[in-house]
């Protein structure tokens, strides 16, 4: 699907809608892909959605280790303090 953008960036519903003489600007406009703006568009809320999420969920690499770390030296400090 192809679209019709105008010199100062408005659709060519806007333009007709604010322009009085609406084929004066005609002449300016170029074509643009929508497929290209929809994909756009997703990326850049993927990547706020990716950016949220990563203030909420996100732990650096040393934290995740550190973590890790921690957990297997509780298990070798219980098993050591295990009776048989």
């Amino acid at each position: 699907m192809r679209g019709y953008i105008d010199n100062q960036g408005r659709s060519i519903a806007a333009a007709l809608f604010f322009c009085p003489h609406p084929f004066h600007s005609l002449a300016m406009r170029k074509p643009v892909n929508l497929n290209q703006f929809r994909k756009q568009k997703a990326r850049a809320d993927k990547r706020t959605r990716a950016d949220e999420n990563a203030v909420k969920f996100g732990r650096s690499k040393a934290e995740k280790s550190l973590d890790t770390v921690r957990v297997e030296k509780a298990a070798r400090d219980l098993d050591g303090k295990k009776r048989e």
